[in-house]
Parts: C-alpha cells; sequence; structure tokens
C-alpha cells in the first residue's frame, strides 16, 4: 500500500513538473489521440485531411501557445483493437482527446472509456442514432446522425408514389440505428417496408447474391441501401449481374455512400447506373476549391499505389474537427493537467484504475462552445453534433454524377436552392427534380412494383356464390385444376387485360366454402393463402381492418324486395290526394283575399254589380276570381288583379289536374311496402340470404330476430313472398342491389324493388394490405364501369336491364304541397296587395281638399270663440240655399237611342245649424261605363 502511494504521487509531481516547465519555456502540448481505419478509403481520406488541418492551422495561428500533437492508430476494422488502441492512447500516451474512431460499433465502446476517464471522444464519421450523448456526455458527433437524412429519403418516396419499400443494410449498429426512424417517417408519408435485407458483414459473394434473389422473388422493387462503401460495392457488382439494375427497379442509397461517391471505382459506378442518392450539401466557396485542389496533390503522395480519390464530405469534417479542437485547446490551461489515477495499479491497459483527465470537463465546454465557417460549412457542435441543413439529392450516370435537387426541412424537395418556399413536392405530384436516369437507362419512373415473372403464380382465391352468375368454381377431374365463371371473373380478367404488364395467376378455391364466411374468405388473404380474394365480396369496415379493397365495381346499396299489388281501388275523397291539406287551405285563403281585394277596387268606383246586402257584394266579387270572363270587372287595378289571378289558378288546376290524373291512370301496380320501418311496427317477417351480412344489419335496424328469415336461392325468396308473412312467408327480402337485379331478371312479373334503404360499397376485390396492385386495380375498374365493358357483361349474365318494368325504385306519387307554389302565391298576393295600396293613394289624392276642411273643422270645433262659429253657420246655411235642388240627367247607352232619364234628386234641409237628413230618390237603370254627369242646380 505505501509502495504504491508513493508511487502515485510521483507519477503525479512528474507530471506537474512538466507541465510548468512546458509553460515556461513556451511550449505546451496537448496530446490527442486518432482512431481510423487506414485501410479503408474514408480512413485513408480522413488521415490525409487531419495532417493538412494540423498544417494549415498552425500556419495560421503561429502565435498559440498550445499545439496538439497526434498520436494516429489503426482499428483495422476491429471494435477490439479500436478499443485496445484507445487505452494506450489513454494510459501510456496520456491524450486529453481522441478523434474517433471511425465506425459506430468501435465508437459504443471508446465513448465509454471516454466518459469514464472525462476525456472527448469526437468522432466525424460514426452516424448511428444509438450513440447517444446522452449517456455518453464525453462523445461529440462531427458530422450528422443518420436521422438527418430520413426524411429527405422519405419525401423522394413520397413524391414518386412509392408505396413499399425494402430497406438493405448491413448488420451493424451502423446499419440497424437508422432502420427505427426510416419506418416512422416512411408511414407518415404513408408508405411501408414490407421486408428488411440484413447483410452481415462477413457476407460472401455468394450469400449476397442468395439474398438478392430473395428479392428478386417479391413484387416490392424500390430499394433504399445503407452500408459501408466495401459491401455496397459486391452489392451492386452482384446486382448489376443479376438483372435488377434494369427497368421496373429502383435504388436510393444514403449518405454513406454517397459522400465518397467520386471516389468509388468506375466498374462499381457502372454497376450503380440510374441510382439516386442523398448526401450533406456542403456550399462552394474558394477555399474550398482550393483546399481539393492541394489535398488531391497530398492523396497522391501519401498514397501513390491507390486508385485517385477526389475529396469527401468526411475528409472536410475531419479537417473542420481539428480546427475547432485546436481553438478549444488554446483556451484551456494546461497548469491543472493532472490525471487522478486510483491507487492499485497493475498494467498500462487496465480499465478499472484508469485516470480522470483533469481538462477533460473544461475542454469539452470549450469545444460545445467553438462555432466557425469551416469548408465543410457552420461548424457548431453546441448540440453535441452538427445541425442538419440542406440535403443534395444525386442522380449516378456514367461515371459519376449529376446533381439533380435538394431537400430542405422548410422547402422540401426543390431543384434550386433559391427556388420559392411554396414549391414543395406532394404525393400527387411528382418532385421538382431535374430529369431522372433510372436504371436501364429509362426516363420513365420506375413503378415501384413488379409481379415475379417466375416461381409461384398470383393465388386468386374464389368460392361459389349463392348466386351462380357472380361466381361459379368448380375443379377439372382430370387435371384438378380449379376454373371460375361468372360476372365477377368476368371484371377481373377484363381488368387484368389492360394492366400494361402480365400477371401470371391462378385461381385457389376456398376449402369447406359452404360452412366459411364471407369474413373468413377474406381473412385468408390477411394470412397470406392467398394473394388476392375476388368474387361478391362486400366492402365492409370491419373487413377493411385486415385488407385493402379495390373501387366497387357494382351499385351500392341494400334493398327492399316487394310484391307489388293493383290499386284500382279508389276511395271516394281521392281527389283531394293531388294536394296536400296545406297547399288546400293555402289556396282558399288567397282565393278569399283575391275576392276581397277586387271588392273593395270594384266598390271604389261604384260597379253597378255590387249592389245589396254585404255578403253578396263579397260573394259576387269572389265569383269574379272564377268567372271573369262572365261578368264585368271596371276597375283598371281589379283586371290587373284579375290577369295575375287567373295565371295562377291556371297553374294550380293544370297540376291538379296531372296529379289526378297519373293517381288514377298511370299508378295501377303499387309496392305492397314502402318502409322498412312500417315493417318493423306490423311484426312482418323478413328474408334475407344466408350467410350474409344483412341478417346482422336487420337486427341493427331493430327486427326481431325471430321474424328474419334465411334462404337460399332466388326461387326460396320468391315461394316465400307469394305466400305472405301471415301464410308462412315474408312480407318483404332484404338485399343487396346487385343481388336484387339477378332476382327481377328471374321474376320479373309481381315483384319491384324499394329503395335503397340502407348504404353500402358494393362489392370490390380484396388485397392484402398495403398491396401495390389496388391503385392499379381500382384505376382499370372505374375504365370498366365508365364504359361500355360493365353493361355488356352485365348483359351477358344478369340481362337487359330495360326489359322488367317493375326493375327499379318505385314510390307513391307525391302530393303537390304548398311549397311547390309558394312563388306564384307571392306573385299574386303582392299584386293583389300593390293594387289596394295604389287605390288607397289615388283616393286620397282626389280627396285631400275635403280631408284639409274635415282636418280644420274638427279644429275649429275643438278650439275657436263664437264669432267664428257664427260666420261659419252663415256661410254652411248660404250653401244649402244654394243646393236646394239638383237634376242629373245620364245619357244612355248609345246603342238604346238618344233619350234621357232624368234623376229628381231632392233634399230636405233643415234650419242652418240643425242635422241634415238627406233623403236622395233614385230613379235609374244600369250606367255604363262611359256615363257622363252633368249637375243642374
Amino acid at each position: 500500500m505505501e509502495i504504491a502511494a508513493r508511487t502515485t504521487f510521483l507519477f503525479l509531481f512528474v507530471n506537474l513538473i512538466l507541465a510548468r516547465r512546458a509553460i515556461v519555456s513556451g511550449a505546451v502540448t496537448l496530446n490527442v489521440g486518432v482512431i481510423l481505419d487506414l485501410q479503408s478509403l474514408v480512413g485513408k481520406m480522413a488521415r490525409t485531411s487531419i495532417l493538412m488541418a494540423m498544417e494549415d492551422f498552425y500556419v495560421v495561428h503561429r502565435n498559440y501557445t498550445t499545439k496538439i500533437v497526434l498520436h494516429i492508430r489503426d482499428s483495422n476494422a476491429d471494435s477490439v483493437q479500436a478499443a485496445s488502441e484507445a487505452v494506450d492512447l489513454l494510459e501510456n500516451y496520456n491524450v486529453r482527446a481522441i478523434i474517433g474512431p471511425q465506425k459506430s460499433s468501435e465508437a459504443t465502446f471508446v465513448s465509454d472509456l471516454g466518459n469514464k476517464s472525462q476525456v472527448p471522444v469526437i468522432s466525424f464519421t460514426a452516424t448511428s442514432p444509438t450513440l447517444s450523448s446522452g449517456f455518453v456526455p464525453y462523445f461529440l458527433r462531427a458530422t450528422l446522425s443518420d436521422v438527418a437524412q430520413v426524411n429527405c429519403i422519405a419525401a423522394l418516396i413520397k413524391g414518386y408514389g412509392w408505396r413499399e419499400v425494402v430497406p438493405i443494410y448491413e448488420d451493424t449498429d451502423y446499419g440497424r440505428g437508422i432502420i427505427p426512424y426510416l419506418v416512422d417517417a416512411l408511414q407518415e408519408f404513408g408508405a411501408s417496408i414490407p421486408y428488411r435485407s440484413a447483410i452481415p458483414v462477413s457476407a460472401s459473394h455468394d450469400q449476397i447474391e442468395q439474398e438478392l434473389y430473395k428479392l428478386m422473388t417479391m413484387q416490392t422493387r424500390v430499394y433504399i441501401v445503407h452500408m459501408s462503401s466495401s459491401i455496397a460495392s459486391t452489392l451492386f457488382t452482384k446486382a448489376k449481374e443479376l438483372g435488377m439494375m434494369s427497368e421496373m427497379y429502383a435504388w436510393i442509397v444514403t449518405d454513406g455512400i454517397t459522400n465518397i461517391i467520386n471516389s468509388l471505382n468506375s466498374s462499381i459506378l457502372d454497376a450503380m447506373n440510374g441510382a439516386l442518392g442523398v448526401k450533406f450539401y456542403v456550399p462552394k466557396s474558394k477555399e474550398l476549391d482550393d483546399f481539393a485542389e492541394r489535398w488531391n496533390k497530398r492523396f497522391k503522395q501519401d498514397y501513390p499505389n491507390d486508385s485517385l480519390s477526389q475529396l469527401g464530405t468526411f475528409g472536410l469534417w475531419g479537417y473542420d474537427t481539428i480546427w475547432a479542437l485546436a481553438q478549444a485547446a488554446e483556451k484551456v490551461s494546461m497548469v491543472d493537467d493532472i490525471s487522478h489515477k486510483q491507487r492499485h495499479r497493475r498494467n498500462s491497459t487496465c480499465f478499472g484504475i484508469m485516470g480522470a483527465s483533469a481538462i477533460g470537463p473544461k475542454l469539452l465546454d470549450e469545444i460545445l462552445h467553438i462555432k466557425f465557417r469551416g469548408l465543410s460549412g457552420d461548424f457548431d457542435l453546441e448540440n453535441r453534433q452538427l445541425q442538419p441543413s440542406i440535403f443534395q439529392i444525386i442522380n449516378v450516370v456514367g461515371q459519376g454524377s449529376q446533381e439533380i435537387g435538394f431537400w430542405t426541412a422548410k422547402h422540401g424537395i426543390i431543384r434550386q436552392l433559391d427556388q420559392n418556399g411554396s414549391e414543395t413536392t406532394n404525393v400527387n405530384s411528382m418532385p421538382d427534380l431535374s430529369p431522372v436516369i433510372w436504371p436501364g437507362e429509362l426516363h420513365v419512373v420506375p413503378k415501384g412494383w413488379q409481379i415475379p415473372t417466375y416461381g409461384k403464380k398470383f393465388r386468386v382465391g374464389v368460392r361459389t356464390s349463392g348466386y351462380p352468375e357472380f361466381m361459379r368454381v368448380e375443379r377439372d377431374p382430370i387435371t384438378n385444376a380449379t376454373t371460375a365463371t361468372g360476372y365477377a371473373i368476368d371484371v377481373f380478367e377484363e381488368v387484368l387485360k389492360r394492366l400494361p404488364y402480365a400477371v401470371p395467376y391462378e385461381y385457389v378455391a376456398l376449402d369447406n366454402a359452404d360452412s366459411r364466411s364471407y369474413n373468413d374468405f377474406v381473412y385468408q388473404v390477411h394470412l397470406g393463402v392467398y394473394d388476392a380474394a375476388i368474387g361478391d365480396i362486400t366492402i365492409r369496415y370491419n373487413r377493411t381492418s385486415y385488407a385493402d379493397f379495390t373501387l366497387p365495381y357494382t351499385e351500392s346499396g341494400v334493398a327492399m324486395i316487394v310484391p307489388v299489388k293493383d290499386d284500382t281501388s279508389k276511395n271516394a275523397w281521392v281527389f283531394l290526394k293531388p294536394l296536400t291539406t296545406d297547399l288546400w287551405f293555402g289556396s282558399i285563403a288567397f282565393f278569399i283575399y283575391t275576392g276581397v281585394v277586387i271588392w273593395l277596387l270594384e266598390r271604389r268606383i261604384n260597379n253597378a254589380e255590387l249592389t245589396g246586402s254585404f255578403f253578396r257584394q263579397l260573394g259576387i266579387a269572389i265569383y269574379f276570381s272564377f268567372f271573369a270572363d262572365r261578368e264585368r270587372v271596371d276597375s283598371i287595378l281589379s283586371r290587373l288583379v284579375v290577369i295575375v289571378w287567373v295565371f295562377v289558378l291556371l297553374v294550380i288546376t293544370s297540376s291538379y289536374t296531372a296529379n289526378l290524373s297519373s293517381i288514377l291512370t298511370v299508378q295501377q301496380l303499387q309496392p305492397t311496402e314502402t318502409d322498412v320501418h312500417e315493417l318493423i311496427k306490423k311484426g312482418e317477417y323478413v328474408g334475407y340470404h344466408n350467410g350474409s351480412y344483412v341478417g346482422d344489419l336487420l337486427e341493427e335496424l331493430g327486427f326481431d330476430r325471430r321474424k328474419i328469415r334465411a334462404y337460399e336461392t332466388s326461387d326460396d325468396f320468391a315461394d316465400a313472398l307469394s305466400r305472405g308473412s301471415k301464410m308462412g312467408g315474408i312480407a318483404a327480402v332484404i338485399h343487396e342491389v346487385p343481388y336484387i337485379k339477378i332476382f327481377l331478371s328471374k321474376h320479373c312479373k309481381g315483384y319491384t324493388m324499394v329503395g335503397p334503404i340502407y348504404k353500402s360499397e358494393g362489392f370490390g376485390f380484396a388485397f392484402p394490405k398495403r398491396s401495390p396492385m389496388v391503385n392499379d386495380f381500382s384505376r382499370k375498374i372505374l375504365s370498366i364501369t365508365e364504359g361500355d365493358a360493365i353493361i355488356q357483361i352485365e348483359k351477358k349474365w344478369i340481362g337487359d336491364q330495360h326489359a322488367c318494368q317493375n326493375d327499379g325504385s318505385i314510390a307513391s306519387p307525391s302530393s303537390l304541397n304548398f311549397k311547390s307554389f309558394s312563388g306564384l302565391f307571392l306573385v299574386t298576393g303582392v299584386a293583389s296587395t300593390l293594387a289596394l295600396l295604389i287605390a288607397l293613394v289615388m283616393f286620397l289624392y282626389k280627396n285631400k281638399h275635403r280631408i284639409r276642411n274635415s282636418i280644420s273643422r274638427v279644429q275649429t270645433q275643438g278650439g275657436y270663440g263664437s264669432e267664428h262659429a257664427d260666420r261659419q253657420n252663415q256661410e254652411r246655411e248660404l250653401d244649402y240655399n244654394q243646393a236646394q235642388s239638383m237634376q242629373v240627367i245620364v245619357p244612355n247607352d248609345p246603342e238604346d237611342g238618344t233619350c234621357q232619364q232624368e234623376i229628381e234628386i231632392s233634399t230636405e234641409f233643415t234650419s242652418p245649424g240643425s242635422e241634415v237628413q238627406p233623403s236622395p230618390v233614385f230613379a235609374s237603370r244600369e250606367t255604363p261605363d262611359n256615363s257622363l254627369f252633368r249637375i243642374h242646380p
């Protein structure tokens, strides 16, 4: 114990003395370890960039008092070797920072060592998301996490409309780390991953070839390659040999390969021709061009036997990392650089006694606060890794690559960086990219999937329907082959003819079809027994949870089949049915109102017809409303009212006559039932097809389960309907519309369809979830149903739809209601009211002087003196004396001659101031409209 304590104290004392001497002499050093795979292209590229960064930095910063010293080690692509080298650097070389290691699997263990010894570990090549700084705070990523590129890849998948992709990745921490994030991003855009191809690092050429053969047996033709360049080279070479770099295929490579794409061998680039790639975008600058030129010369000097390589993004990140570390080292005092080690020390590689760096926390803090503009762009490790900004999308063409666009989190996929932010990609349009040359040197976007032309055929599930017109399945006893015919089969085969590609298929019959429901039939697709299920399969909500359906190829809905009855017996009050109650009362109200208006207008001009009592005059006025052609109306306003009313009356009577005729003649045949809810109230029996979901639907609608009967064939339905609900049969059949058409084609007379009473989506074909064939089949079904093909198929299997007069929806003729004629009533009401107002205005205008005199007399009687009253009485007496006798001579009608009749009007007056008692005596006859009045005093 004492010896160990003395040794530890001596070691610390020596380090302190050496540090102080270095400060005094002005030559302070900071040891930095570098762990790279020096046999790989990335390792060689990074080593050249790091050495050049050391030289360039201290040429620019000659006045710096702290200089970092690099100790470069080779990991030989082995995680254990990388860890061993890290321990050696920490224990024997007293490094205060480690750059690297190169691979994510190596960085996992080395970052733990750095965390234990408080030595920052900075990797510019380990991109796996599993390396989280939350668990190892001394690990810094001077590059981007693989998570940053998944949204760019997903945007490409979305833009080109691909629904399924297969990731091909190396089976390491680096390869597996991106998969969960890629799955999430694709699901957000509506795409999925049906299969994951993991290739071991140690896989031989034969193993890679076998995996590619496996991929060729699948439908998906879009692949995302995420692996190191060494494995990717073999993969693409084999893919080209197997014909997978041809039309119908699409390949996307991640930035691990794209960053060094221009440094790959020409034969590998030729194999990758047509692939897309994404990589971190490095802005162009003069400094970058000058450095790239110097780097190419230096790399050729360092590795004269290697093929000429071009500077990649990893080399730029390595260069900027050295500059950031050198700046941070200058800001850290090396006086306190003492490692606190445990007292027991057995050997130089013992993890348990590893010391903790005194300047490690300070150095880490300074690195996190370093921000500058480097060759790779903005260098900022504040969040312990570089922040994603822009990704570049390239297309491998010939012996190199060409830029076709960019991706940003704000704008999505764009062709140029200066484009307006509103120009983003979407699922319904191609991404805004330059033209792409796809595998096979094609310019047409691959559809992303293909039916394999070898191996198993496309298995199509079929089953015999309760209506053989839709599907009949038979098995050949000699060849044991399954054959199917029917309406659904013709539609399916017509779709196959219209597809732009061939689909080798075979029909597979459902086992024990008689005892299995259609839900079980569709579920076989989910289990993988069939690649598709066709037939009279109703598209229902519960079935969409385990299968995808095409658009329906038949009409939708659930309706009733009911008998028809001869409705020839009419009751005594049938004449009231054409009009509703509100229309009857509304018409009567307007009859009366129009008559009153005419009476008021004619009364004003003393129409000779309006004599006698009040009710007699009102009756005559209303009579004018019906028979204006026989009776005379004198006022022009009355005539206008009558014209409008006659027009309204004509429309109402014509409509009444037409509707009454329809009730009495056209509608001889009536359905016995028109409302499904009336069937429930009456407790009637109803029928449905055995095995159909309609049975459950009837219970949901409220039918008693005991009132529901199942039948097998259309003849069974006809027999049950003919007997009726009270005779052991049924009152109605609740069925889907396509089946009803078949029933009516056989039993046209005596039955009809009422409804639909319930909405359904019709019949469709079932495919596995997210099957790429659903969209193609749906589009072709639309082209069939919108054209003449579906009509010919219906005629073949169902018959002529117009042959049966009862076929179709029948409903009772609706009575005409008040709302139907509200516009007409509004017109006549406005016309009558307006005429009445005009007459009132004319009356007030003609009698304005009398009205004024009356008003003045009222005012005089209420407030004037006796003198003024006497004067008024004198004037009144004079007027009475002058009007003692008047004679009115009225000329007769010119047709009656020129004789005239005198009307003597004698009036007896009382003395002035007393009540006036006029006693008019009339002796007249009918006065024509052109009467002339002459007054003789």
